[in-house]
């Protein structure tokens, strides 16, 4: 038996020795069982499920279910050589009891694959759940590598209502068709959804001009709102990898939390188009987002670009009103507010960013004017002790 599987099995020539010896252990077990079953046909289904029991754990992990098909096919055919040739007979026992084992080797693997989902879907909820808390240690590249995550590229998390029947096949399938991993977890009500972009590695050939640009987040969220129930989807900003998704897990859940003070919320929405809402309730990401990259810019460059920007705002947007205040030509506005549109990227004519370069002036003007106040306070005096001054001589 030993010699044929040699013969014919290219795969179990280069296993080890320990491995090679279990598998000839099953196949011993599995000769006996059929002489045991020969004998007494009402026992079949407890033999045939026996002749698995021998085969150590970990030879279940190194053999697949088709090397294992490979090797009943192999034991099969050499029984018909040995035995079914020399009494026809016997070709039927042989056929029949090689059906026994060959779903029994099923439904091995079977369980084995069930036990195995129930672990994957425990550990991507662990991962989950700590990147919504930001408390993960630095096993979480690996357990994420466990769950398929190439961990290549950049990565958001994407956060929307459950549906009553969470279909995670939908997810994962719209994900691997945009070409993404993704990590799904359910938090009460909320589906929690990490999405990976998948970077080609550097081992991987790099096409001269590639025909298609990476699929943006919000297009890809787009593509994923099937898989979640009715309400707002809102989308944490990109960040490098997925070590670092516990900052755009906290945005996406705090847009997710004010989503429903813009009444015209689109689905799905960025977490950053929702940053004034999300300042108004307290949320220090995003204020401190505010402050450094529209207030602090424009206060560094030119006094005039700042004082153009909340005169405008004050003004309701008026062109002529900002430029009688501020004693200038209504062109010399328009050139300002084109110069801080390049500068910080944001548009002061649109309504909806007008009120988020209005809300990150408050919060610089209150942020300088508490730190000139702490500035101004005097310092207490400090007295040396009782009896430790200097002794006259």
């Amino acid at each position: 038996m030993t010699r044929a599987l040699d013969d014919r099995l290219p795969w179990y020539r280069t296993m080890p020795p320990s491995r090679r010896s279990a598998v000839g252990l099953v196949a011993q077990s599995g000769i006996t069982s059929f002489i045991a079953w020969h004998e007494d046909p009402e026992a079949q289904p407890w033999i045939a499920a026996d002749v698995f029991a021998a085969a150590p754990r970990e030879l279940l992990r190194s053999v697949s279910l088709q090397q294992t098909l490979q090797l009943i096919r192999t034991t099969v055919a050499v029984f018909e050589e040995r035995i079914g040739d020399a009494d026809p007979a016997m070709r039927e026992p042989i056929l029949r009891y090689s059906r026994e084992i060959a779903f029994a080797a099923a439904d091995v693997y079977a369980r084995a694959a069930e036990s195995r989902g129930l672990w994957d879907a425990r550990l991507e909820a662990l991962v989950v759940d700590s990147i919504l808390t930001g408390e993960h240690d630095d096993e979480l590249p690996s357990r994420s590598a466990a769950l398929g995550w190439h961990g290549r590229g950049e990565c958001a998390v994407l956060v929307g209502l459950a549906p009553r029947t969470v279909d995670v096949d939908v997810i994962r399938r719209k994900a691997r068709h945009a070409g993404c991993d993704v990590l799904i977890g359910v938090q009460g009500t909320r589906l929690v959804v990490v999405i990976g972009r998948a970077a080609p590695s550097t081992d991987e050939p790099v096409a001269e001009a590639p025909e298609h640009e990476p699929i943006d987040f919000l297009a890809i969220a787009a593509q994923l709102a099937e898989g979640f129930g009715e309400g707002h989807l809102v989308l944490g900003p990109p960040v490098p990898s997925v070590v670092e998704a516990a900052r755009s897990a906290r945005a996406a859940l705090a847009g997710f939390a004010v989503a429903d003070a813009w009444r015209r919320t689109p689905r799905p929405v960025r977490a950053d188009d929702l940053l004034p809402e999300r300042a108004l309730a307290g949320d220090p990401l995003a204020r401190t987002d505010l402050v450094r990259g529209i207030y602090q810019p424009l206060r560094d460059h030119s006094s005039d670009l700042l004082a153009t920007l909340a005169c405008y705002l004050d003004t309701g947007r008026s062109l002529e009103a900002t430029a009688r205040e501020l004693f200038v030509h209504p062109n010399t506005v328009r050139y300002r507010l084109k110069r801080i549109s390049e500068i910080i990227g944001w548009d002061a004519t649109g309504a909806r960013e007008a009120l988020a370069l209005h809300t990150a002036i408050i919060l610089g003007s209150v942020q300088d004017a508490t730190r000139d106040r702490t500035q101004r306070q005097p310092q207490p005096t400090r007295h040396a002790p009782r009896g430790k001054g200097p002794v006259a001589g």
